[in-house]
């Protein structure tokens, strides 16, 4: 969904990426405007629908009073991603009378700029890419969702780094260019709960914490990590998510957000740093199951066999929550693998989180538009996919009762006391660079062929190609 696991997805259909929680309130009660039919989760009712003025399209949905009215919606979900997003909206199609006429491509990246340039754009759009919409938003052909919103009721319902990550330069100054609705977690450390408990073996709160632990494990004679950056034409993604898990924890996230729009250099020592630290890892035979040699050719997906072999051969595996999916069949979350969150390096920056997810936005102005994209930011709006299993909402009014395990719950949680969230690096830079550059600098920095000043200077040779 967003660029690389588009391309996994051409590789390996057997995951879609999805995470996100999102602020430290945890209460939730169920409430209903006075009209409608069908309830709405809010957090000690503090985000219920309006019920008049601005943001008060969906009571008026809910109240039926856009019944036979049709929204169309372009997005990249297919075949089962397509059945879970019609399950997910069956009810409020039901309850409102709004026909969502959803269409999924495969090829959505480059068939929504075809529709939008050539004017005929659909009344909303998912855009797993923030970098493919705020190309739309500075061309000003992105609706202001500050217009469509209540403010304070879309703020109660987010974290303010998703509503920031939202905030897009228009063609008049910055908007709210969309609401996220999915999202998935990156830097998640899954283990083998069975091998890491007989152990005795503890979840450190620091890096230094974990290298300490890493070289205890060793000495009990398994390798502590399990890595792997084969992913065909995508190969070297898994070595990006980790620079940039890095970059938040050494950096400042403004720091973090000047580097993703180029205006800090991959050759600058903040980046080099990051890519240092990592490799001070990856590149330490002692820790790493196969070695460093093993790396590039071992696909993301089968570093995670060694983990559950038996007995075990390998321990960690940092990934996003979509890495569960290449677990052994029948792997009970909670019992038979856990996470936890890769550790704080600098205090003064925390553990932050970062994350993937789906922005909505809108390109046509109509009441029942407004209604549906109002309803979109609501968690009731992908409770089924929660329910489901592997999805976590980014709004605050999705209750942790949805969720089907402890893992689940656990990674909801871990968003929700994020004190800073961003969103994917690679898949916010343009594409020469995110999916280009960086995946090829990275590889062939792991593989050996560059040093680091090499790959460095690499990988920013990529924005001389952005047009």
């Amino acid at each position: 969904m967003n660029q690389k696991i588009k391309l996994l997805s051409a590789i390996s259909l057997t995951f879609v990426l999805v995470l996100a929680g999102c602020s430290s309130t945890k209460t939730s009660t169920e409430t209903a405007s006075p009209n409608a039919t069908m309830s709405v989760q809010t957090p000690a009712g503090s985000v219920a629908p309006a019920a008049g003025g601005q943001g008060s399209e969906l009571t008026d949905a809910l109240a039926g009073k856009f019944k036979g009215k049709k929204v169309s919606l372009f997005g990249p979900f297919t075949d089962a991603d397509q059945k879970k997003f019609e399950e997910s909206v069956k009810d409020f199609e039901t309850k409102s009378g709004i026909d969502i006429q959803y269409e999924g491509s495969k090829e959505f990246e480059a068939t929504i700029g075809v529709r939008v340039d050539g004017g005929n754009p659909p009344d909303i759009a998912d855009f797993p890419q923030p970098g493919l919409l705020a190309n739309f938003v500075k061309k000003g052909k992105v609706i202001d969702l500050n217009k469509v919103f209540d403010p304070a009721k879309l703020k109660a319902n987010y974290n303010q780094s998703w509503l920031d990550m939202a905030t897009m330069d228009g063609s008049n100054g910055k908007i709210m260019s969309g609401v996220w609705n999915r999202s998935n977690a990156k830097g998640l450390v899954f283990y083998n709960k069975k091998t890491f408990t007989s152990g005795g073996y503890a979840e450190p709160k620091t890096w230094d914490e974990m290298i300490t632990l890493s070289k205890k494990i060793a000495s009990d004679g398994i390798k502590p990590w399990s890595l792997g950056i084969e992913s065909g034409a995508a190969t070297g993604w898994v070595a990006t998510d980790w620079v940039e898990s890095i970059m938040l924890r050494t950096t400042t996230p403004e720091n973090y957000d000047k580097w993703v729009k180029g205006e800090i250099k991959f050759t600058d020592d903040i980046v080099k740093n990051a890519i240092k630290k990592m490799s001070d890892l990856w590149f330490d035979d002692s820790i790493v199951y196969g070695g460093r040699k093993a790396i590039p050719t071992t696909n993301f997906g089968d570093a995670a066999k060694p983990i559950f072999a038996n007995p075990s051969k390998a321990m960690f595996i940092n990934q996003g929550n979509f890495i569960s999916s290449f677990f052994p069949e029948g792997s009970k979350p909670g019992t038979d693998y856990d996470f936890f969150v890769l550790p704080s390096i600098d205090p003064q920056y925390g553990t932050p989180v970062e994350v993937g997810g789906d922005l909505y936005a809108m390109f046509n102005d109509r009441p029942e538009v407004r209604a549906v994209i109002q309803f979109f930011s609501t968690g009731e709006s992908i409770k089924s996919w929660i329910q489901s299993g592997g999805v976590i909402a980014p709004m605050n009014d999705a209750s942790l009762d949805w969720y089907t395990n402890d893992v689940d719950r656990k990674i909801a949680k871990a968003v929700q006391g994020a004190k800073t969230l961003r969103f994917d690096g690679s898949d916010l830079m343009p594409g020469v660079v995110g999916a280009g550059s960086f995946w090829k600098g990275m590889t062939d920095y792991v593989s050996g062929t560059v040093d680091l000043d090499g790959a460095t200077k690499e990988i920013q040779g990529g924005w001389a190609n952005v047009k």
